[in-house]
């Protein structure tokens, strides 16, 4: 695959890759610590508002590192189809960077805020 010698020039796609890899970086690290520092019991992973007195379910910490992989694909495919996008519209690049740094925020919370009820 051809990357582009201005891709890694523009300014605004290295801070968007570096905005990405932080937070891969801190969700990653996140989960490791809070995993790690537990007592290895179940965590919780879902929450059903309609169910009721049983809205949270409960799993093993494989489902619990499922965040990890699911933010590692998700920063490897936007880093992906930056590249592949950047030779046909720069804004377009920008914007799926973008949108896979606000993805993988969105998993750094949502897994704190699960490990948080633990």
């Amino acid at each position: 695959m051809h990357i582009p010698k201005k891709y890694f020039h523009d300014k605004t796609i290295l801070a968007l890759l570096s905005a990405l890899l932080f937070l891969l970086v801190a969700t990653v690290l996140s989960i490791i610590v809070r995993v790690v520092a537990g007592d290895g019991s179940d965590y919780f992973v879902e929450y059903r508002s309609n169910v009721g007195i049983s809205a949270f379910r409960t799993a093993g910490l494989s489902d619990m590192l499922t965040f990890i992989w699911f933010s590692l694909l998700v920063a490897s495919l936007a880093i992906g189809l930056s590249l592949r996008t950047y030779h046909i519209k720069r804004q377009l690049s920008h914007i799926v960077l973008m949108l896979g740094a606000l993805l993988v925020l969105l998993a750094l919370v949502v897994s704190h805020s699960l490990l948080a009820l633990r």
